[in-house]
């Protein structure tokens, strides 16, 4: 069984038995055809994943792993905010006509700040720390920019990312304000296996654990029955990831240096509403 499979079960799970309902608030996501989208919650939920016993992917159903991808680079790698250099249409929802979302994201990654040692944008800080100073307790990432709020066309769901080498292993916490359980939990886990990965590969490090801390994990009204079903399934092993060993310069990655081996998963028929 897929470890990644079993940690989205138990949340599920937990989340459908234990859960909150928001059906008595006014909310601000809506469907499609304009009605409230109300969800269930659970509030402080932490799962770890270990990458060196397997890579977190479900099983029980099918992420699209090179969108994950090609979604990552888009934000950590070209540090875009414009839903013209990104190959899916995930962000279409909240751009205006230019294609922008706004100071958000990738915008926010970029931005320059000073350091004794010079300018750096919060990746290639990150990339510098874990090269000259492995030790400190200061490698971090944190775009909820609240400056720059009220000029994103969505405030970031996954937030920060807090990166710490022990020993030879870089182990990293991502913190998420909020996590739409089918859509979107599992393509955060696997985005941000690969980051660790990335950033470990180039620092000449191993990956080790990925802890995910999700302030409000919830699941949306019209997701419950689809939830339901994919969540009584029967789990698959987990497959390999397989990097491109020969990648030492962290902006030289692209989405064909990952691929997944064995990757088996059951299909899902049923087409997935967005809450926007």
């Amino acid at each position: 069984m897929s470890r990644a499979d079993e940690i989205f079960i138990a949340n599920c799970k937990d989340i459908l038995e234990n859960g909150v309902w928001d059906t008595h608030l006014n909310v601000r996501p809506h469907w499609e055809d304009g009605t409230p989208a109300h969800t269930v919650k659970r509030f402080g939920i932490v799962n770890r994943y270990d990458l060196r016993e397997e890579f977190p992917i479900l099983t029980i159903r099918r992420t699209a792993f090179k969108s994950c991808i090609d979604e990552l680079l888009w934000i950590w790698q070209k540090k875009s905010n414009n839903v013209h250099d990104l190959k899916s249409h995930i962000w279409d929802s909240w751009a205006d006509e230019t294609g922008s979302i706004g100071k958000a994201y990738g915008y926010q990654l970029g931005v320059k700040h000073a350091y004794k040692e010079g300018m750096f944008d919060q990746v290639d800080r990150v990339l510098y720390e874990l090269k000259h100073d492995p030790a400190s307790r200061r490698i971090l990432t944190n775009i909820f920019n609240f400056a720059d709020l009220h000029e994103m066309g969505l405030y970031p769901c996954a937030y920060s990312m807090t990166f710490n080498v022990s020993g030879d292993t870089l182990n990293g916490i991502l913190n998420q304000r909020s996590q739409d359980m089918l859509t979107a939990n599992n393509w955060n886990v696997a985005q941000y296996a690969v980051l660790l990965t990335m950033f470990a590969q180039v620092s000449g490090l191993k990956a080790g654990e990925l802890v995910h801390v999700i302030a409000d994990a919830h699941i949306y009204d019209r997701h419950v029955p689809i939830v339901r079903e994919i969540i009584g399934r029967e789990p698959k092993p987990a497959p390999k990831l397989v990097v491109d060993r020969s990648v030492t310069d962290f902006y030289s990655f692209t989405v064909d240096s990952f691929r997944l081996e064995n990757y088996e998963y059951h299909p899902l028929d049923a087409r997935i509403p967005v809450a926007i």
